[in-house]
């Protein structure tokens, strides 16, 4: 594994290189006793490259781009995906935070390919904060049906073509408090089965549900949102808050009418406040269904919040209900001081509602462990390589940036 990462770094880092070699002179990099250092630097070292000067006005964008290849956790086999990282600032660095570009699209070898861009703007003096959501996918995926307590090969294979357009704008209206209204569509399209059963008859659920049938939802977003980290690629101790009440009508042109909630809490505390970094953080998000005829793939199910970061040593949609708790923790320790290299330890539990009595009666633990690569130290950019398990799984995961 080691030789295989050192491999793709070696052949993949030259296209981050030029975006920070100007970063270096635009950058002020905080003051510390050892000089941090990131793959890149490695990198030059070993080639000789010459780090390019640039005005110290000049704009700068820093890019992370990691081509790989690894198991595919959430949904089994091996998966091929780019993930390309663009960290930009649009005001003074002082007081603005560092808005986010995030491109990853994939394929693996069982029919699964996807387009998914991800946007966290932040303009200046983060007077508005700008988020966005687009995803164009072909998604076929095991569904193991509603409540918490199916055994492993309990599941069911369904296909179908995903869209997904989410925007929302929020105005600063106090230092790190946002308000702001969004709009969501989420279009499945050609639901359908392999086997003679459907997916109806497998869930007993009857909205979203209909063979060779597409589920289209649109509506409206409330959205309310604290945030004091500096940086979201790699978040520095602070703390995050995110309401999202959504509003779905026919009047937009949804098939049915429902409401959603969504409330995420995290929190970043510093441990130490000289040498290496040694952080531990906490993540916990209430997901609801606020009325009937929500379509099945639109109910609360792990791995399916905004950022689809929950779960690890889960598959994908392992557990689905009406509503959906879930907490994690993690450590977070820099191993070298330069903070080339790091490790992280991390445990969550979840629980979905039964659909029999909507009660929560089994909770759902994983943990697991993995390291961290500087890969752009600029941007805060880590390559993250986890592993987790749970009861009957366990998988391995390869990202750029944090789990949250």
């Amino acid at each position: 594994m080691v030789k295989v990462l050192s491999a793709l770094l070696l052949c993949f880092i030259p296209i981050a290189i030029h975006a920070q070699s100007i970063a270096d002179s635009a950058v002020n990099v905080k003051k510390d006793t050892v000089a941090q250092k990131d793959v890149i630097d490695i990198f030059r070292s070993l080639f000789d490259i010459k780090t390019r000067q640039a005005p110290a006005e000049k704009k700068t964008v820093y890019f992370s781009f990691f081509p790989t290849t690894s198991s595919d956790g959430r949904s089994g086999g091996k998966a091929l995906f780019t993930s390309t990282t663009a960290a930009f600032y649009l005001g003074d660095q002082e007081t603005t935070n560092i808005s986010s570009l995030v491109f990853t699209p994939y394929f693996n070898f069982r029919g699964r390919y996807g387009l998914p861009i991800r946007s966290n703007i932040w303009l200046a003096n983060n007077e508005w904060n700008i988020q966005g959501d687009t995803r164009l996918m072909v998604y076929p995926q095991y569904t193991w049906g509603l409540g918490g307590n199916q055994g492993p090969m309990d599941r069911f294979l369904v296909n179908y073509n995903y869209l997904r357009f989410y925007q929302s704008f929020l105005k600063q209206v106090k230092p790190y408090f946002y308000a702001g209204l969004g709009y969501n569509l989420d279009y499945y399209i050609d639901i359908e089965s392999n086997g003679d059963q459907n997916l109806r008859d497998f869930t007993g659920y009857k909205y979203g549900t209909a063979a060779d049938q597409d589920a289209f939802s649109s509506g409206m977003t409330v959205n309310l949102l604290y945030d004091s980290r500096k940086n979201s690629i790699n978040p520095l101790p602070g703390a995050y808050a995110n309401l999202v009440y959504r509003l779905n009508s026919k009047v937009f042109g949804s098939h049915t009418n429902w409401q959603s909630l969504y409330v995420d809490v995290r929190k970043y505390l510093q441990l130490s406040h000289s040498g290496p970094k040694n952080v531990l953080a906490f993540w916990a998000f209430y997901w609801t269904t606020l009325t009937p005829r929500t379509p099945y793939l639109n109910l609360p199910s792990l791995g399916w919040e905004p950022y689809q970061r929950s779960g690890r040593g889960f598959p994908q949609s392992r557990y689905r209900g009406d509503r959906l708790i879930y907490f994690e923790t993690e450590y977070r320790r820099d191993i070298t001081r330069n903070g080339l290299l790091g490790f992280v330890l991390f445990a969550n539990v979840n629980a979905v509602t039964q659909p029999q009595d909507h009660s929560i009666k089994y909770w759902h633990p994983a943990g697991g462990t993995g390291l961290r690569f500087k890969f752009n130290k600029k941007s805060g950019t880590n390559i993250s390589l986890d592993y987790g398990v749970s009861r009957n799984f366990s998988s391995i995961s390869l990202n750029l940036g944090e789990a949250f």
